[in-house]
Formats: structure tokens, sequence, C-alpha cells
């Protein structure tokens, strides 16, 4: 299965979260690329859009590679391949991904403060996830908060992922999984880069009263 868009999946989800329509749940968007789809989300469902901060660790010499991930609090999750990595680099890699988090909430917080999850339904969104590290962490720091309850919408994920996640999560929704999966990128026609100013966009724009869904041509 692939996707046009990032803003196709979220559409997608958008239908399969109908169920949610009417409680007014927050969406909080995984930055950069899924900012723009909780949005979509949130203004499908009638609720509230956010963002979640998580950063993946990346493994020496292989960004792409998450070894563990930290959150704004810095707690950190650690991966399989944690131990690959020497302490003193570990070290500087938190530091280095909390500095971008830091940065990251200040822009994003700029035009209105982050939105507390505490007693509301929290739906988690990314475009799609890999190792998993980053999506566990962001569960993990959103259910510290005391949300009523937290569902996880994705666009593609291999299974071990989902397993991951369903261990975390009360619910998790997922358009398309497979073993074959190497990088979530190769399911989307368009895996543009979303930029901090289209983030900012995304979290400033109002919501429109409560309609019908947005549908998509299948």
């Amino acid at each position: 299965m692939r996707f046009k868009s990032r803003e196709e999946a979220a559409d997608l989800l958008a239908d399969r979260l109908a169920g949610y329509r009417g409680q007014h749940p927050l969406v909080l968007g995984v930055p950069r690329g899924a900012v723009p789809m909780a949005r979509i989300i949130a203004d499908a469902l009638g609720g509230d859009v956010d963002v979640v901060l998580v950063r993946k660790l990346r493994a020496p010499d292989q960004p792409e590679l998450a070894i563990g991930a930290v959150d704004e609090a810095g707690t950190v999750l650690k991966g399989d391949y944690f131990e690959v990595a020497s302490p003193q680099y570990v070290r500087e890699e938190i530091r280095t991904q909390q500095e971008i988090l830091r940065r990251r909430r200040e822009l994003y917080s700029r035009s209105r403060d982050a939105m507390d999850p505490a007693g509301r339904l929290v739906i988690i969104v990314d475009d799609g996830i890999a190792t998993g590290a980053s999506m566990v962490a962001a569960i993990r720091a959103v259910k510290a908060r005391s949300p009523q309850k937290v569902v996880v919408a994705v666009g593609v994920a291999p299974p071990s992922s989902l397993r991951a996640a369903r261990q975390e999560a009360d619910e998790v929704v997922c358009l398309f999984s497979t073993e074959d999966f190497h990088a979530v990128g190769r399911f989307f026609d368009d895996f543009s880069e979303v930029s901090d100013e289209m983030v900012v966009r995304a979290l400033a724009s109002h919501t429109p009263p409560l309609g019908p869904p947005r549908r998509v041509a299948l």
C-alpha cells in the first residue's frame, strides 16, 4: 500500500477514528512531519491539536537507526541497539536531542501555551513508525500526565513496532503494516520535508465548526 501524501494518510486515519467525533480529543502530532496530519485529524474530529515532543537517539555513524529515544523531561527509553554506543556518545547524543526539543518547544509555544492532556482523550499521530522507540517514548510522556485514554494513529509500521505500541497505548490504529519495511518514506509518493514554519501554521490555524468528515477517493 502506498499513500499519495501525508494528507491522504491523515484523511484515511480520520475516517478510521470517526467514532471519536464529538469527544473533543486532543490530537498530538510528532514533529515535524505528523503535525499537519494531526491538524487534519483534529479538524475532522472536532478536537484540539498540539505536539508531543520526543527525539530518537541516533546510532553512531547510522543516523537513521534509533538506539533509543528521549522526551522533554529527559526520560530516556533504551532501544534494542542501545548498547552499541559508548556511554560518552549516549550522553552527548541525549544533550544534542534535548537541545533540539527545547528549541522546538520554545518555537511552537510562541503563539499559545502547550495543551494539558490530563483527563482527555489523546490521539498521538505519526506518518509512520520504524523501530518504535520514539512512539513508545511519546506514549509514556503523555501517560505520565494522566490522560483519560491514549490512542495511537499511524500511516505505516512494521508488526514489531505495532506490538510495542500496543503494549503501551489503549488503542493503536495503523493503515498498513508489513515486515518489508526499511523506511517510512518509501510508502509515500510525496514525502516532502515539513518545516518548522509549516508546523507553526498547523498549530495556529483555527478548528472549523464540527461537520461531516473529509472524504478521500480510494
